[in-house]
């Protein structure tokens, strides 16, 4: 009786050795990284007494981010950009820890794996070289003059960030976010969140460029069709912005006017599954591979009808858009229809050595170049003949589409999308206004034509 009690408390033991032996294991392989790496993980700060945490630069080499020493040789992370890098770089807090950059290359930053490079007692951590032109992300920031929303602009054949503003902002030095937290969390307005990336809109008629792209690729160019300036189907009626009838009218004028009854019947004659199989073909739907934290753009149904699909081809519905994925779509127009993951991070360096460097990656062939061509041939005319024309650059060929996104309840989202020029594209450009109430013409169009003729006219 008494074996079989000492056999059955070894049994306990061993059962209890072999489930801890087994939790060991899991966090090790996938737990302890996240947990070494996390910004509250105060273990993290120790070590960070004796690295000076390396530097961030724009692509000329202008310093965004850097950490000094006073005499008493007590360090800080200053931001010599102030705001404008907010949603970009992030911030540094002992006290609320590290977001966007300062979070997602931290290791890089305070030079962990490495022993080489000392700077007097202190490891120095390695930089980071960005793409963004901190010129354009100036004139950018200055163009969006406060108002809720956000800009990308992206090199259409590589992906690389150009220039990125999201607003409202907030100072990300140390000292004023801790003494500032409590009102920027309370803020309605949610001036922590970088909508440029993060941010879930639908794209309205912006989106129309996907839906033309799908017409193309079904022989719907010379279709002719009645617009009596409303769509209606059951009990969804959709009119055209203010009401406007253009009577008989082919697809590319169509788009040129950006006219809501003719692609609600492109979308609904072309069927939810065709709706939705080019949306997925744009990375609608599927997580964005980048060194940004994209949130992932989607179609909010759980089954989709052709009425659901008609609501889609405009833009609305149940689609929802980040910013960067408006211009990853409308750079890939500019690029034979390929699809460029977005990057922001050029090269990590340790004085002169390069460490590593990005590669622009092609994420998906979207479309035939002969479709992109097209698009953007009609995208152009919408610039220069449509709704699109305060986006014009003299002497310059411009592709764009304006969009006007509704919101329950709150005003209207302007939009505007757009590339430069058409004939060799270099930058490409998605601007969203939230609850603007003005169209995308109006508004959002002149300020991503400004921004397209300031990059220009510094690489031209």
């Amino acid at each position: 009786m008494t074996n079989k009690k000492i056999i059955r408390v070894l049994i306990v033991i061993s059962a209890l050795f072999l489930g801890l032996l087994t939790h060991l294991l899991y966090f090790n392989m996938f737990e302890a990284e996240s947990v070494a790496t996390n910004p509250y993980n105060r273990r993290q700060w120790d070590d960070e007494r004796y690295v000076t945490r390396g530097s961030i630069y724009d692509s000329n080499g202008v310093v965004l981010a850097e950490t000094t020493t006073d005499d008493d040789g007590n360090t800080a992370r200053e931001y010599p950009e102030g705001r404008i890098y907010s949603h970009v770089i992030g911030y540094y807090s002992k006290v609320y820890g590290k977001s966007l950059l300062e979070r997602k290359y931290d290791a890089e930053l305070s030079g962990k794996g490495d022993i080489g490079l000392f700077q007097g007692d202190k490891k120095r951590g390695f930089d980071l070289n960005l793409t963004i032109n901190n010129a354009v992300q100036k004139y950018a920031y200055s163009q969006m003059r406060g108002r809720r929303g956000a800009l990308v602009a992206l090199d259409p054949s590589t992906g690389a960030v150009l220039a990125m503003v999201s607003l409202p902002d907030f100072d990300p030095e140390a000292k004023s976010l801790e003494k500032t937290w409590g009102n920027i969390v309370e803020d309605e307005n949610s001036p922590l969140i970088p909508r440029a990336i993060q941010g879930l809109y639908p794209p309205g008629s912006t989106y129309k460029t996907v839906t033309l792209a799908a017409s193309f690729e079904n022989g719907m160019q010379e279709k002719v069709f009645d617009d009596v300036g409303e769509f209606k189907t059951g009990d969804v009626t959709v009119e055209n912005y203010n009401g406007k009838k253009y009577g008989e009218i082919s697809i590319e004028r169509a788009f040129a006017v950006s006219s809501n009854q003719v692609f609600c019947n492109v979308g609904f004659d072309l069927g939810s599954e065709k709706v939705l199989s080019i949306a997925r073909r744009f990375g609608i739907d599927d997580e964005v591979e980048s060194d940004l934290d994209i949130a992932k753009s989607r179609i909010e149904y759980k089954k989709m009808t052709d009425t659901d699909g008609a609501l889609v081809s405009i833009g609305q519905g149940q689609l929802l858009c980040t910013p960067i994925e408006m211009a990853m779509i409308c750079s890939s127009f500019a690029n034979g229809g390929k699809l460029m993951r977005p990057f922001l991070v050029d090269s990590v360096t340790k004085g002169n050595a390069v460490v590593q460097r990005t590669s622009p990656k092609v994420l998906g062939q979207a479309i035939s170049e002969e479709c992109a061509n097209y698009v953007g041939l009609q995208m152009v005319q919408a610039v220069e003949n449509g709704t699109g024309g305060n986006a014009r650059i003299n002497g310059v060929t411009v592709a764009g589409k304006t969009g006007t996104a509704e919101n329950e309840k709150e005003k209207d989202h302007s939009w505007f999308i757009g590339y430069a020029p058409f004939e060799d594209p270099k930058i490409a450009v998605a601007v969203i206004l939230e609850n603007d109430g003005a169209s995308g013409g109006a508004t959002a169009a002149p300020i991503a034509g400004n921004v397209m003729r300031k990059y220009l006219s510094l690489v031209d």
